[in-house]
């Protein structure tokens, strides 16, 4: 069925229609889901809770812009709001904050298995922040808006994630290394 068919379709509830919506973009919003949740189980959840949203929301897409950077964008809004109500973010002095600190990461190939492990193991506050900055292309005023935070809160959420992530880039090389 041709796109703008499925979304008319899935506007009138046809369960059908919205089987094939799922099956067509489950896997490009289960991989944004993977990034922004701590492990596998959760990012299920949250996939299903992203295209419950989609179904009660197709409504307002109106045909501008891309669908499936609307059905993201939902997906992404969705994950966000359920650790928002966490408040899993630690409040940091901006005054306190340097630059940001480029980390350099010396590697040869590292399994892209154990980058999204790494990247989920980190404590929700870093691997929110560093998804949406490196993997999404979000700047830091608009992490700040949409998690609720300042913006010096997401530099430095950003610059401890990617310490914490060398310093695990450096272990699995030594190791890789000394094997």
């Amino acid at each position: 069925m041709i796109l703008n068919e499925l979304i008319i379709q899935c506007k009138k509830q046809d369960a059908k229609a919205q089987g094939e919506l799922y099956n067509r973009y489950n896997g490009v919003l289960f991989a944004i889901c993977l990034r922004y949740s701590p492990n596998y189980t959760e990012a299920e959840d949250n996939l299903q809770d992203a295209f419950i949203t989609i179904f009660k929301k197709i409504e307002q897409y109106k045909g501008k812009g891309s669908f499936e950077g609307w059905i993201k964008r939902i997906t992404v809004n969705t994950v966000l709001q359920k650790y928002r109500k966490q408040r899993t973010f630690e409040i940091v002095d901006e005054s306190q904050i340097e630059d940001e600190v480029e980390v350099e990461i010396e590697s040869e190939e590292i399994p892209l298995d154990f980058l999204l492990k790494i990247v989920q193991e980190l404590p929700d506050r870093y691997r929110l922040v560093f998804s949406m900055y490196v993997m999404d292309g979000y700047q830091h005023k608009e992490i700040a808006e949409m998690l609720g935070i300042s913006d010096g809160t997401s530099k430095s959420n950003l610059a401890r994630a990617r310490v914490i992530l060398k310093n695990k880039i450096e272990e699995y090389n030594a190791k890789i290394h000394n094997t």
